[in-house]
């Protein structure tokens, strides 16, 4: 039986990688690719993949995509394929339904045992990454990080790198009163006044990198 995949992500390049990696594994199949979150959810749509491997940073967010594809299909096999390998990113992306979760930094042969993996039900976590990063954060801190959505987490993401309301805007296809109102709601849920007060608990878990690194 061949395993068909979908796979969303925002530089055409790194897609046809993942597609001459997984059409010559022999039994996977790429049946389609997108390379921002409303193609990813009309995709899997029209497709029906057996597993989706999306990646988190991308056009419209690879965590509303994935909250959109669990809407859709209960069920659905996601793989998050990301360069992010923080706790925290780790944590949202289980969260909101991934079954596995992948670095870039990982083998390429990782990439086909992983989809193999949730395509035969089971789970699967990098295995340069702690086991224990699977379960919720104990934290309170973690906890009002894990209360974000999937929409409010991209914003806090993307307003922790130094993005503008605007920009955010631009990068999420979402309107200025939008950004501004989940503005608000990351400010209260995290308890935090400023944007310099946001950006910096982003870095504390691993969300964004310290300047200059």
């Amino acid at each position: 039986m061949t395993i068909r995949v979908l796979i969303a992500d925002d530089h055409p390049v790194v897609r046809e990688g993942y597609r001459r990696l997984l059409d010559a594994a022999g039994g996977l199949h790429v049946v389609g690719e997108a390379g921002d979150a409303d193609g990813g959810e009309r995709a899997f749509a029209a497709l029906a993949p057996d597993v989706l491997v999306t990646d988190l940073a991308m056009p419209g967010g690879g965590l509303a995509l994935l909250a959109r594809v669990r809407q859709r299909r209960a069920d659905a096999a996601v793989l998050v394929f990301s360069m992010h390998d923080s706790e925290a990113m780790v944590r949202r992306a289980f969260e909101a339904g991934a079954r596995g979760y992948l670095t870039k930094g990982a083998s390429p042969e990782l990439l086909v045992d992983a989809v193999r993996a949730l395509h035969a039900g089971q789970g699967w976590l990098d295995p340069g990454l702690p086991p224990g990063w699977r379960r919720r954060d104990p934290l309170s801190e973690g906890d009002r990080l894990g209360s974000l959505s999937a929409r409010e987490f991209e914003v806090f993401r993307l307003l922790a790198t130094g993005c503008s309301a605007a920009e955010c805007a631009q990068a999420l296809g979402l309107s200025a009163k939008t950004v501004s109102n989940h503005q608000s709601a990351i400010k209260d849920k995290l308890g935090v006044a400023t944007t310099a007060a946001l950006a910096h608990l982003a870095w504390r878990h691993g969300v964004i990198a310290p300047a200059g690194a």
